[in-house]
């Protein structure tokens, strides 16, 4: 079976790499991180004897999906595990001069894995099998000042994965949606003391951990994994708190 994984130089998207190529599934990794994208190519066949492509692409353009799907065509390439991992964060409140980065969040986050959804998960469907993982957020569930478009495009992706899971399931393609809390990955910009820290109070988790239960449970057909506690405690933590108390939340932290 051929895995594509958007996203896949770095983070969570290389543990899906790993984790797929370790399991004997050939890559297609698609990255706008060329140099990096080609060593760890280089390294999965090396390591696991399995065949992995590296493309490099943006997959924050517009037209990203619809190239993508059209290079897969023209090289024969059927893709049967689709992971729409590929990502971005800031964290900062949302201003005029902000708006060209919500656009790429929007088209990375949104518009891309819609249509690659749509493109491949259609070429799955007429083949009756097939795998999608689309990567969403704990902070799809909450109010979350500061990464307010972070926020919004994770929730739209998880509306999108979560009923795509009963369209598609009657025809043996099986969707789920990943709702990771905080990842050790560079994606947050922590400092190696800070990150240290929180992995020790359990606060952050390794992408090995994460990615291995959500493979566990595409494998399994779930329509939603939540990994961690995390996931349990704190959206009841937030909506039990007076609004007076987030705001002044916010300010502290803004």
């Amino acid at each position: 079976m051929l895995a594509l994984v958007t996203g896949a130089s770095s983070g969570m998207g290389r543990e899906y790499a790993v984790q797929l190529a370790a399991a004997g599934h050939d890559l297609l990794l698609v990255s706008n991180e060329e140099k990096p994208l080609a060593d760890t190519a280089a390294a999965l066949a090396s390591a696991y004897g399995v065949s992995a492509t590296p493309l490099c692409r943006d997959l924050a353009a517009p037209e990203a999906a619809d190239e993508l799907y059209g290079w897969c065509r023209g090289h024969g390439l059927q893709v049967d595990i689709l992971i729409n991992n590929a990502g971005m964060f800031f964290f900062a409140e949302l201003r005029p001069e902000d708006e060209k980065r919500v656009q790429t969040m929007m088209n990375l986050h949104m518009v891309t894995p819609t249509r690659l959804c749509l493109l491949f998960g259609g070429d799955m469907k007429a083949r009756g099998r097939g795998y999608i993982i689309n990567v969403s957020s704990l902070v799809a569930s909450l109010c979350c000042p500061g990464i307010v478009a972070y926020a919004a495009t994770k929730a739209y992706l998880k509306t999108f994965s979560r009923s795509l899971y009963f369209e598609m399931r009657p025809y043996g393609v099986h969707v789920t949606t990943v709702c990771p809390a905080a990842v050790a990955t560079s994606l947050y910009g922590l400092d190696s003391p800070r990150m240290a820290f929180l992995m020790r109070i359990g606060a952050i988790k390794t992408p090995a951990w994460l990615v291995r239960r959500a493979l566990r449970g595409m494998w399994r057909g779930r329509a939603v994994v939540r990994p961690g506690l995390m996931n349990i405690y704190l959206p009841l933590l937030v909506k039990l708190l007076p609004l007076p108390l987030e705001e002044r939340i916010w300010k502290r932290v803004r």
